[in-house]
């Protein structure tokens, strides 16, 4: 219960996410709540965010030789498909099964392999110094777990490995392209210089795109980028 009334997950997760933080984190059976939205998106027809991967991270994976790699919250797998097509071994995990539903649906009509697994990001393990890249695609937390998910899987991380992020930065709070709409969730420079302080920053910075994601992140998007590599 909230306000006297049961809580509605797409009146929280309006756009995208939109559910007050420190609700978030104290509301029991979050979740589930958090699963219900998602796989109420992914079951729309047509893919949310569309079948190409994210510009950024298909330019940033072209540019490695292929290895291994985890996409943690991945939804309906176009970067993994992406990724698994250029012969990267794609562990992929999200809590919505209809997502993973499309995803295994689009790398099967791609002719890909890939894993993929429901798993809740605070949660999810996967073995210490066993993968080359970690690519977090518009994955929002709330503060308080932010960090220890960031700090987190560093871990997973081999010595030379990287992690990609693309997210939405304070400012996206005036655009209409999608995004969470609680600005403790959107990310700035200061943030990711604290959570990744033991990774090498090869890349940090916003830049104002145009989104052409499906549905749900079209239009004038302001975004924040960052490379970092395990030491």
């Amino acid at each position: 219960m909230h306000g006297g009334k049961p809580i509605n997950c797409l009146n929280y997760f309006k756009g995208y996410v939109t559910l007050n933080a420190s609700t978030f984190e104290k509301r029991k059976g979050k979740l589930k709540c958090m699963s219900s939205f998602w796989n109420e998106r992914y079951r729309e027809e047509g893919f949310a965010y569309g079948e190409e991967p994210n510009v950024f991270f298909a330019e940033q994976m072209d540019s490695l030789t292929s290895g291994s790699l985890i996409l943690p919250c991945e939804g309906e797998g176009r970067n993994a498909v992406y990724a698994a097509s250029k012969g990267w071994e794609v562990n992929a995990f999200d809590t919505s099964v209809a997502g993973k539903s499309k995803a295994l649906q689009l790398a099967n009509r791609k002719n890909v392999r890939l894993s993929y697994t429901i798993q809740d990001v605070e949660k999810a393990a996967y073995p210490l110094i066993s993968t080359d890249v970690i690519a977090f695609i518009y994955a929002h937390f709330p503060a308080t777990i932010r960090r220890q998910i960031h700090r987190k899987v560093i871990g997973w991380l081999k010595p030379g490995g990287r992690i990609i992020l693309e997210a939405f930065n304070p400012l996206q709070l005036q655009n209409t392209s999608g995004g969470p709409k609680e600005l403790s969730m959107l990310y700035s420079k200061e943030m990711l210089l604290e959570d990744f302080a033991e990774l090498q920053i090869e890349l940090l910075e916003t830049q104002q795109i145009e989104l052409k994601e499906g549905k749900y992140h079209n239009g004038k998007a302001d975004v924040i980028r960052f490379v970092g590599i395990k030491k």
